[in-house]
């Protein structure tokens, strides 16, 4: 690409996820602690905050997408929380069952969730490192 192609990246916009059924996604992700930014359902859309930042997750309905159970090889979304050995209670408690035990990471720990459609979220915090959080 030539200098004059260039082009800057400035931040995420949205992440978008495929889901099969917009309200029984809306409802397990209001159960993993997700608030509704938004929701259309004439468009198949609905979008939730994640923090106080602008971008959020778009869950977009794909007609004909099917339940599946993990795990697959897939992208990955990790979302930064204060403590993910906490989250992973809460979200337990909340009836959905992580993927696994909470796991040591550089940084800190990490729990990973997938929804219904196989979209994998892993909430990971900074206790290791946290000069490198949001909240040092």
């Amino acid at each position: 690409m030539s200098d004059d192609e260039s082009y800057e990246l400035l931040g995420f916009d949205n992440v978008l996820l495929p889901v099969g059924d917009l309200g029984e996604a809306v409802g397990f992700y209001e159960r993993a602690g997700f608030a509704v930014g938004f929701r259309f359902d004439e468009a198949g859309i609905a979008l939730l905050k994640v923090g106080a930042e602008t971008p959020g997750i778009l869950l977009r309905r794909e007609d004909g997408l099917g339940h599946r159970p993990p795990p697959w090889p897939s992208p990955r979304l990790w979302i930064e929380v204060p403590d993910a050995r906490t989250a992973a209670g809460a979200l337990a408690a909340a009836g959905i069952v992580p993927l696994d035990e909470p796991s040591s990471v550089a940084t800190g720990w990490t729990v990973e969730i997938a929804d219904p459609w196989g979209n994998v979220l892993g909430f990971t915090d900074y206790t290791k490192r946290p000069e490198l959080g949001r909240r040092p």
